[in-house]
């Protein structure tokens, strides 16, 4: 058994599996995953887990290029995308909602949460650590 850090088992083999260039999204519990695209279902009940949590424990693990958000996390959830803010310590695009679930279908996989803040989805794109 691991002693600390990320301990779900497919959450850590996804982030050994992908690459530079390859893209996680963590979504909240309403985002539609497309069906030919992996997804881990991590939501319990509505806000468990939630999806700063989740994104904290990702991040750690983790070499994060860039972030993908949708400007309406901006304009409908401030608080939320302020956090957001403060947990991503890479450069930041964003895009309209409907660009990013376009997204979606290129995801190496979907981890969804319990999150109900509106547009409260993140996409992770994976750098090198060299």
């Amino acid at each position: 058994m691991k002693s600390g850090g990320l301990l779900h088992p497919e959450l850590l083999a996804l982030i050994a599996r992908v690459g530079h260039t390859d893209t996680i999204v963590i979504a909240d519990v309403g985002l539609p995953i497309p069906r030919n695209v992996p997804r881990i279902e991590l939501a319990v009940v509505a806000g468990l887990p939630d999806l700063l949590s989740v994104l904290r424990a990702v991040v750690a693990e983790l070499v994060v290029e860039s972030v993908t958000l949708a400007s309406e996390t901006r304009i409908h959830s401030p608080a939320f995308h302020h956090q957001l803010e403060s947990v991503l310590h890479a450069p930041t695009v964003e895009v309209d909602h409907e660009t990013l679930k376009g997204m979606l279908h290129h995801a190496a996989a979907v981890i969804r949460t319990g999150e109900t803040t509106p547009y409260a989805n993140v996409i992770l794109h994976c750098g090198v650590d060299f």
